[in-house]
């Protein structure tokens, strides 16, 4: 592609805005594959193109460009590195795409919240009628996620003490709270 002057100063008639139409048109595939190998998302590469042909209309600056291909490649991998901060900044690789039956899309009415909350609260008070390190024992293993024998190293106690505490614990709770559903 040959390179051309293309005038950016004000430009009364529109013959600025023509040629930057004309030369944008003849680069808007080669821009497109410039970015289509440097993204994985080609969703993005429309986007892309786009921000490069915004950010040449938008410049500030000498009447003219000089080389304007080679000015417009230059903004593309300004717009390249741009992406790349934005994303780093805002940590995208490490997002999860929105899954409505990974993710519980249902709508939750009130009758079921308020249900839920009395079960809670059932579980709750059935919790505290346990003798205190069973109780204890329930908790670390069941909702802090510790192991057994992390468990007994920290009570003082054996393993085996640990799994009793729990199976009481496991039984008291069944028969308090109707042994499930």
């Amino acid at each position: 592609m040959a390179s051309s002057r293309i005038m950016l100063n004000t430009d009364p008639d529109g013959e600025r805005a023509r040629a930057l139409a004309l030369q944008s048109e003849a680069l808007r595939r080669s821009l497109s594959s410039y970015f289509a190998r440097r993204v994985v998302d080609r969703t993005e590469v429309e986007d892309l193109v786009q921000e490069v042909f915004l950010r040449v209309v938008q410049r500030d600056g000498a009447d003219s460009i000089e080389h304007f291909n080679g000015y417009v490649f230059q903004t593309a991998r300004s717009v390249l590195a741009d992406r790349q901060r934005r994303r780093a900044a805002r940590r995208v690789d490490a997002h999860v795409a929105f899954d409505a039956e990974q993710h519980g899309g249902e709508d939750v009415d009130a009758g079921r919240r308020l249900e839920d909350k009395a079960e809670l609260r059932a579980a709750t008070a059935a919790l505290m009628t346990l003798p205190e390190r069973t109780r204890t024992i329930f908790i670390l293993k069941r909702l802090e996620g510790m192991r057994h024998r992390d468990i007994a190293s920290r009570l003082g106690i054996s393993v085996s003490a640990v799994e009793k505490h729990m199976l009481r614990a496991v039984q008291h709770l069944a028969a308090e709270l109707g042994g499930g559903r």
